[in-house]
């Protein structure tokens, strides 16, 4: 069996396809994936552990929702040349700032900002503009369609999103069978008003960064905040219950996986048909994620619905959005493609202690 990056076989495929989401929430994780398929728990930790000292695998662990923790926002500058690297150079400093990327548009550096709260958000927003010069454009999520980031490495990312939305196929978290579709956001959680406790706190700040490479990795984080391993587990679940976490799971460099092109397109939808159109191109295989976000038409911007495609061939990447523009939107867009990647890390809170 080939992959994108090499050779692949059915321990791989099994592994790094199946448990990038619902990786199991258990003392012996591994254990749990064996007693599901025929293969002993040594032989998967060890090629889970090869494939992260190769760099295919970034790390396990949580996904978590930056807009049920605290805030976000996906922010663009319109940066003149001559300024754009020493302006890249402010806006990564700031932590808070988790991608940042050149595309080809007038506004040509956008970038996500996560914070443990709003204030610390327009902080942030400030501080760029006060250091910069420039006047950030913010463009909050206002509603999450679909959010899918998990990139197959044995198999193909449009025959496997095909089966997972038409049969919802997957598994959860804690179990691992049953769902893996799509990823909870804040506005379907039945509880949106709850708020972290201090012990959730310290559990999410210990794992934000992911698992340690372990066969026990549920104890390493017990034993580092001092309390049982049973308290880290059901922590963990009601966090998944709860819409904090997205997911727990593998998570795949998707660029050492060969999905190398890929292209974030903008549309101009009216506001009474966004939410119809919006559902419609969610459920085209090929888009990972798909959001309604705030419309700025007070900064010569109204393109709210953002769509966003991941693939192995620019060739395939340039067909899809033929199809969504004239098959399935149908509506005016700017394509907003990537020149350079400028930052890109996990979501990190060195302040949840302190909100």
């Amino acid at each position: 069996m080939t992959g994108a990056t090499g050779s692949f076989d059915e321990i791989d495929a099994v592994l790094l396809d199946g448990y990038q989401n619902g990786f199991p929430v258990v003392e012996r994780p591994f254990e749990a994936i064996a007693r599901e398929t025929s293969y002993t728990a040594d032989v998967l930790f060890e090629r889970l552990q090869s494939h992260v000292d190769s760099g295919l695998v970034r790390r396990i662990g949580p996904v978590l929702d930056p807009s049920a923790i605290g805030a976000s926002t996906l922010a663009a500058l319109q940066v003149h040349e001559e300024a754009f690297a020493e302006v890249a150079e402010v806006v990564n400093e700031f932590p808070e700032v988790t991608h940042n990327y050149r595309r080809d548009n007038e506004w040509n550096m956008w970038f996500v900002i996560t914070a443990s709260a709003s204030g610390r958000l327009d902080e942030v927003l400030t501080d760029i503009e006060s250091r910069t010069g420039y006047d950030p454009l913010s463009l909050p999520r206002q509603r999450q369609y679909c959010l899918d980031l998990q990139f197959p490495v044995v198999a193909d990312r449009t025959e496997r999103a095909t089966k997972m939305k038409s049969t919802g196929s997957g598994k959860t978290a804690s179990t691992g069978s049953g769902k893996a579709g799509s990823e909870r956001t804040p506005s379907m959680r039945s509880n949106a008003d709850r708020q972290l406790t201090t012990h959730e706190r310290e559990v999410l700040e210990r794992i934000q960064d992911g698992f340690a490479i372990s066969e026990t990795p549920y104890r390493t984080v017990a034993s580092e905040l001092d309390v049982d391993v049973t308290t880290v587990l059901s922590t963990i679940r009601r966090l998944l219950g709860d819409g904090f976490l997205k997911r727990v799971g593998i998570v795949i460099n998707h660029h050492a996986a060969g999905f190398t092109s890929n292209c974030m397109l903008a549309w101009r939808v009216p506001p009474e048909r966004i939410d119809e159109v919006g559902e419609r191109a969610s459920n085209q295989p090929y888009v990972t994620k798909c959001y309604r976000r705030a419309d700025r038409s007070d900064r010569d911007w109204s393109y709210s619905l953002f769509t966003m495609l991941h693939g192995r061939e620019e060739s395939a990447v340039s067909k899809w959005i033929d199809e969504l523009a004239t098959d399935i939107v149908q509506y005016p867009c700017v394509k907003l493609e990537t020149v350079e990647r400028l930052k890109q890390t996990g979501t990190q809170y060195s302040d949840l202690l302190d909100p």
